[in-house]
C-alpha cells in the first residue's frame, strides 16, 4: 500500500485526512480510500494571525497520530500536504504579511515529520469547489471504473454537481452543456480521456461562520446598536452577549463597521420568529443585479442547474440535524422552508432536550437552515423539480467527500488525462480467466466423478 495525507486547514478548523491505495494502482481509480482521519484541536489556522507559532504547534497531535497510522517504512515516500481555504483567504486580503507567517510557521512544523512534505498553500475559492467535485465523481466512479473482468469502462454516467458549504465560503460546481458567460467561471478538465466543461463559482463571506457575523451585524443596525437587541433567528429563552470585535472582526464585516469602540458588548435576545428571521437573512444576498443572462446573486453568472447533486460539509450537518433532531423529512424546498419555521419556533429548552451534545450551535441552527433554503432556492434556483436530485451526503462509502481527497489526486497525477493502459487491467484478466478455467474444470471433474460412480453403482445392481 501507498500514503498520502492532506491537512485541510478551514476557517473554523483543520482536519488531517489519511489516504491509502494498492501501490501497484497509482494511476487506477477507485482504489483509494480514506485510511484515517483526526480533527486538529482548537480554531482554524487564520486564527494564530497574531501567534504564527501556535498554528504549527496546533497540527502536532493529528501530526502523530499520521505517524502511527502510516507504516513506519512508508513514512518517507508519504506525500503531505497541506490546502488553506476562505479563513486564511480572508487573511490574505486584510494582513498578507500575516497570512505568510501562519504559513511558514505551519511548514515549519510540516518539515519536522518524516513525511514527504510537498508544500501548504491558499486554495483558490475555484480550485477547492473543482477539487470537491472532483473527489464526489472520482469515489462514485463517474469517471471509469472497472468492469469484473477488470477492463476499464466508460460508465458513461452523467457526472454529479457538487455543493461545498464551509465557515466563511459555499462553492457550487458542476458540469454544464450551456454557454458559460462569465470565463472566471469556466474550467475545462481533461479525465480519462474525456472533457469535461465544469461552471464553478466560489462565494467568500458566504460559509455557516461569515454568514452569522455579517447577519448579527444587520440586526444591529436595525435596532440602532442599543444595549439589547432582539434576535428572530435565536430561539426564545436564549440571550447571548457579544463584544462588536467578535462581530466585526472581519473583512466580511468592515463595511458595516459602526463608529462605536469595539469592546462594547450587546445582549441579543431570542424571538424565535421564522419569518422575520428570513427577512433579515435575506438581505446578505443581492438577488437583483445581473449584468448576464442569468444570475444567482450579487451578480454572479449562473447556468441553470441540472442533475443530480451532491451537498456536503455544512449542508449535509444543517439537513442531517432537520431529519435526525427535528425528526422532519426534507424531499422539497418547503420541507426545508417549514422545517426551518418549525426549527425557529422551537423553545432554548426544547432544543436542549432534544439535542444536549450539540449545546454549542443549537441556537444557530435556525438561521443557518433558513439560509441554506435561500440560497438552494432564491439563490442556485432550484425548484420542486430539481431540488429533490440534491443529495445531503457526508461520505461516499467509508470516504469523506470533500475537497481534501481531489486535491491529492491532482497534486500526485493519480487521475491521468488519458484513459489508462489495459495492461495492469490485462494481467487482471488472466488471472480472472485462470480462475474461472480452474472453476470449470474443478466442476467437470465433480459432475464425470458422479456421472462414473452413479454407472460403477448401476452395473453391480
Amino acid at each position: 500500500l501507498q500514503y498520502g495525507i492532506v491537512l485541510d486547514a478551514g476557517s473554523s478548523h483543520t482536519a488531517m485526512f489519511v489516504y491509502k491505495w494498492p501501490a501497484d494502482k497509482e494511476n487506477d481509480t477507485g482504489v483509494v480510500s480514506e485510511h484515517g482521519m483526526c480533527d486538529v484541536e482548537g480554531p482554524g489556522i487564520s486564527s494564530y494571525s497574531s501567534n504564527p507559532p501556535a498554528a504549527g504547534t496546533s497540527l502536532e497531535q493529528c501530526l502523530n497520530q499520521a505517524l502511527r497510522d502510516v507504516p513506519k517504512e512508508k513514512h518517507m515516500a508519504t506525500p503531505l500536504y497541506l490546502g488553506a481555504t476562505a479563513g486564511m483567504r480572508l487573511l490574505n486580503i486584510v494582513d498578507p504579511q500575516a497570512s505568510d507567517a501562519v504559513l511558514r510557521a505551519v511548514a515549519g512544523t510540516l518539515k519536522t515529520y518524516p513525511f514527504d512534505f510537498r508544500g501548504a498553500k491558499i486554495l483558490s475559492g475555484e480550485e477547492e469547489g473543482v477539487f470537491g467535485w472532483v473527489t464526489a465523481n472520482y469515489l462514485l466512479e463517474n469517471f471509469i471504473k472497472r468492469g469484473w473482468l477488470g477492463e476499464w469502462i466508460q460508465p458513461h454516467r452523467k457526472t454529479l454537481g457538487a455543493m461545498d458549504f464551509g465557515g466563511a465560503s459555499t462553492q457550487i460546481t458542476f458540469e454544464t452543456q450551456d454557454a458559460i458567460e462569465n470565463p472566471r467561471n469556466e474550467v475545462m478538465l481533461k479525465l480519462y480521456g474525456q472533457v469535461y466543461k465544469v461552471y464553478t463559482h466560489s462565494f467568500l463571506c458566504y460559509g455557516r461562520d461569515q454568514v452569522l457575523k455579517r447577519l448579527f451585524s444587520k440586526l444591529l443596525q436595525a435596532e440602532s446598536y442599543q444595549g439589547t437587541v432582539p434576535n428572530p433567528c435565536w430561539p426564545t429563552g436564549y440571550n447571548k452577549s457579544l463584544s462588536l470585535s467578535s462581530i466585526y472582526d472581519s473583512p466580511c464585516t468592515e463595511k458595516e463597521r459602526p463608529s462605536l469602540v469595539l469592546n462594547t458588548t450587546i445582549t441579543l435576545v431570542g424571538t424565535g420568529n421564522g419569518n422575520l428571521c428570513a427577512l433579515h437573512v435575506s438581505k446578505l444576498f443581492n438577488f437583483t443585479t445581473c449584468s448576464f443572462s442569468h444570475c444567482s446573486f450579487d451578480g454572479v453568472f449562473q447556468p441553470k442547474v441540472s442533475g443530480n447533486f451532491i451537498a456536503f460539509s455544512a449542508f449535509f450537518y444543517t439537513v442531517d440535524f432537520i431529519r435526525t433532531v427535528m425528526e422532519r423529512p426534507v424531499h422539497l424546498p418547503r420541507d426545508l422552508k417549514d422545517a426551518a419555521e418549525t426549527l425557529c419556533a422551537t423553545s432554548w429548552s426544547e432544543l436542549l432536550q432534544k439535542a444536549p451534545k450539540l449545546e454549542k450551535r443549537l441556537p444557530d441552527y435556525c438561521a443557518v437552515s433558513t439560509f441554506v433554503y435561500l440560497l438552494t432556492t432564491r439563490g442556485y434556483n432550484f425548484n420542486n423539480h430539481s431540488f429533490p436530485n440534491i443529495a445531503f451526503q457526508k461520505k461516499a462509502g467509508e470516504t469523506s467527500i470533500g475537497w481534501a481527497l481531489g486535491y491529492m489526486l491532482n497534486l500526485t497525477n493519480m487521475i491521468p488525462a488519458e484513459e489508462p493502459s489495459s495492461h495492469k487491467s490485462m494481467l487482471y484478466n488472466y488471472w480472472v480467466i485462470l480462475i474461472l478455467l480452474f472453476v470449470v474444470t474443478t466442476l467437470t471433474t465433480l459432475v464425470t466423478a458422479i456421472c462414473l460412480l452413479r454407472h460403477s453403482k448401476s452395473s453391480a445392481i
